[in-house]
């Protein structure tokens, strides 16, 4: 199949540091052409990819010029898809709402990937604006705010076998991987590895907008012994830093859409400790890829179960449902069904 893939603008393709949406659509693309198939990704200048990119922007927007107008670059982008739609069976968009307009009355079978949460207001009318368009999930929790969406498929996310090789051993450490935000809950892991008498390593990217938070709430305890703040952390820097974790905490106060961190983290071996919101228990497996806990308490006694789990086992778990190729395969299925007619254009 001939195969666009819209990626979003704001990171490159794979991302340099940060940026979730953009590795998954690196790894999805370079599968799909593994698997035979024809992948144009319309993606910044600075993107890396096994198939024909079609570079919209010079740079990514996060790391390019300061002061550039992303409805400017998005209007770009959605050009240069108008301009070659008739060259694909099917066009894959991760760009959120943007394309709707577009990609319904060009006659080309579209779907729509959603990365992000769905419970902010407004998305509801935006919905029954497009009632025929096709929506994937990437967990089922996701598509709570939204039942109404045309949901075609729920495919969790994959990466790639061999991107991180396991740890058998035991770690030395509690690690914390995301945005330094209250949501993500670095304070409730701060206060957990004390009380489990652990270090914490963070590795994360503090948001612009959370410089504030981040001063007042958490840099008063990042002391360098007990709290480390390592800072943002590409892949080769994060093999190291989640494979020799004792476990990875993940204490969350949002409802994560589908959370890569924790198929990251069971890549390399490592159990993950979370709080059950958002998509955490279709991703761990209670007892098994780690321990699913209600509190802080909770999380703490886990901290001293670890011995129980088997890090072999976890990474085998993650190959058996985590894997790229499962991805791209699932996806492949959305795909023929959509080129043949099964679902809505």
């Amino acid at each position: 199949m001939r195969i666009a893939q819209l990626a979003p603008l704001a990171e490159s393709v794979p991302p340099k540091l940060y940026g979730g949406t953009e590795r998954v659509v690196a790894w999805l693309v370079d599968e799909l052409v593994e698997l035979g198939h024809q992948v144009t990704l319309f993606a910044s200048g600075d993107s890396r990819t096994r198939g024909e990119l079609q570079a919209v922007w010079p740079r990514a927007l996060r790391l390019g010029q300061r002061g550039v107008d992303p409805s400017a670059a998005c209007a770009v982008l959605l050009e240069s898809v108008a301009r070659r739609a008739r060259e694909f069976d099917v066009i894959h968009a991760h760009i959120d709402w943007l394309h709707l307009p577009l990609l319904s009355r060009l006659g080309v079978p579209f779907l729509t990937t959603m990365h992000g949460r769905l419970d902010l207001p407004g998305l509801a009318n935006t919905i029954g604006a497009f009632p025929k368009a096709n929506f994937v999930s990437i967990s089922s929790d996701q598509r709570r705010p939204l039942q109404q969406a045309n949901w075609i498929a729920t495919i969790q996310h994959g990466l790639p076998r061999d991107l991180f090789c396991p740890s058998y051993e035991k770690g030395s450490y509690l690690a914390f991987l995301g945005r330094l935000t209250a949501e993500k809950g670095p304070e409730a892991a701060i206060r957990i590895s004390r009380a489990a008498g652990k270090r914490l390593r963070i590795a994360a990217k503090i948001p612009r907008s959370e410089t504030s938070y981040f001063k007042k709430h958490l840099e008063p305890h990042v002391d360098g012994a007990h709290v480390q703040l390592v800072g943002e952390v590409d892949d080769a820097k994060k093999q190291p830093f989640l494979a020799e974790a004792a476990a990875l905490l993940f204490p969350i106060k949002w409802p994560e859409p589908f959370g890569l961190v924790m198929i990251e983290a069971m890549a390399c071996g490592t159990p993950v400790i979370a709080y059950p919101s958002g998509s955490v228990p279709e991703v761990v497996e209670n007892g098994v890829t780690g321990f699913i806990v209600e509190n802080e308490e909770q999380a703490t006694c886990a901290v001293n179960r670890l011995d129980e789990l088997d890090r072999r086992k976890i990474r085998a778990r993650f190959e058996e449902r985590f894997s790229a190729s499962r991805m791209a395969r699932d996806y492949e299925g959305q795909y023929r069904k959509l080129v043949a007619g099964d679902g809505q254009a």
